[in-house]
């Protein structure tokens, strides 16, 4: 029984799915909007959310944590330059939005839009 155990397994060994959250974090600091299925969506919520609220607070160590977890420097900046200064005086969560869109053509998956909100 999985009694209090967080977060979805999505069919994905551990680092196989950490891997995959790192990316979709990078795709959607890039485009601000990524369309995926909708487990998927809310599972990257969770982490995206985690990683803004480490960002906004302006320790030198968080930004060692973001490099070690992100590994892409132009995506940083443009978190750093572009993303954060629009949640400088926001209450901590609700930075990303999930919509949902519909469903897969070839599997019948819920699908959903992701999306950075712009405050």
């Amino acid at each position: 029984m999985r009694h209090k155990k967080i977060g979805r397994k999505l069919n994905r060994n551990s680092s196989h799915r950490n891997s995959m959250f790192k990316n979709m974090i990078c795709s959607l600091i890039k485009y601000e909007l990524i369309r995926t299925t909708l487990p998927k969506a809310k599972e990257l919520r969770r982490y995206f959310e985690k990683i803004m609220c480490m960002v906004l607070s302006k320790k030198k160590k968080s930004f060692k944590l973001l490099f070690s977890y992100i590994r892409n420097k132009n995506i940083i900046y443009k978190l750093i330059n572009t993303i954060i200064p629009k949640f400088i005086n926001f209450i901590n969560g609700g930075y990303v939005q999930v919509l949902k869109c519909g469903y897969r053509n070839g599997d019948n998956a819920p699908m959903a839009y992701v999306k950075i909100l712009n405050r």
